[in-house]
């Protein structure tokens, strides 16, 4: 990255970065071909879909898993 550009943002408000991120998000989300999946993501997603694929009833259901972040 540009170090004036980093030096610009170093100088936002806290509120101003989080604008600027969404405004990069959404133009980031206008052209969703142009962002790679890392290998490692796709391999993590295989697994769990073969892991799943075995024994469907393995895992735990969203209000299960809920309750344990919660306490």
């Amino acid at each position: 990255m540009n170090l004036a550009l980093a030096a610009e943002i170093n100088r936002l408000t806290p509120e101003e970065k989080l604008r600027l991120i969404e405004e990069l998000w959404d133009t980031m989300a206008q052209n969703p071909d142009q962002l790679s999946v890392p290998v490692a993501h796709e391999r993590a997603l295989a697994e769990d879909h073969v892991a799943y694929r075995a024994d469907p009833d393995a895992g735990a259901s969203w209000s299960e898993v809920k309750q344990r972040i919660m306490k």
